[in-house]
């Protein structure tokens, strides 16, 4: 089996690339989504946030996320603490959802953070999404309907594209040159040939 980390980053397309992936017929674990679900769900997340941060952080059975958001904002120290207790629970259930899909020649899983969060090391393959930076801005400004030195501050504290590129084993380019479908099912077909 192989597994593809998907990555790139802030406003270069990665999730519309996981859905064309998605119908290639491609299982794509959605590292952001799943991270958000675990962090309200699990015991042990709950358990080891409230040692570090306090009681308040959670209302009844709910994360009080916009309390944990303003603790770790601008904070390194708090944001490594934060990571260090969710990151390891994301990757087992990444784990446990790669056992579920044996079947597959080739599953993968997107996150902004692959790189930095450690995740890579569940995967054998990379890919990267790589769009012009001007075009990551406008669109992330759009999306989110934020000024663009805000859009800038998230770009900034992201690994350059230029060290996720030399870590990549693949790039897609969304810059509207080349069709993103056709690169897309070409690499599927590429990796799909690599598990026969």
């Amino acid at each position: 089996m192989i597994k593809l980390g998907i990555t790139g980053g802030i406003g270069s397309g990665k999730s519309t690339v996981s859905e064309i992936i998605k119908l290639l017929d491609v299982p794509v674990y959605i590292a952001d989504i799943e991270s958000k679900k675990i962090t309200e769900s699990s015991p042990v997340i709950r358990k080891k946030l409230i040692e570090a941060f306090g009681e308040d952080l959670y209302d009844g059975e709910k994360l009080n996320k916009p309390l944990l958001a303003s603790y770790i904002f601008n904070d390194k120290q708090k944001l490594t603490i934060t990571n260090s207790i969710i990151h390891p629970e994301v990757d087992k259930d990444f784990c446990r959802w790669v056992e579920d899909q044996n079947s597959m020649p080739v599953v993968a899983v997107e996150t902004a953070i692959l790189f930095e969060s450690g995740m890579n090391r569940f995967t054998n393959k990379v890919l990267m999404v790589y769009t012009p930076l001007e075009e990551r801005i406008r669109r992330t400004m759009l999306r989110d309907k934020t000024s663009r030195q805000k859009v800038e501050e998230r770009i900034s504290s992201q690994m350059p594209d230029e060290k996720k590129a030399e870590m990549a084993d693949y790039i897609i380019y969304n810059d509207e040159k080349k069709s993103l479908i056709q690169q897309c099912t070409d690499l599927i077909n590429i990796l799909r040939s690599q598990t026969l």
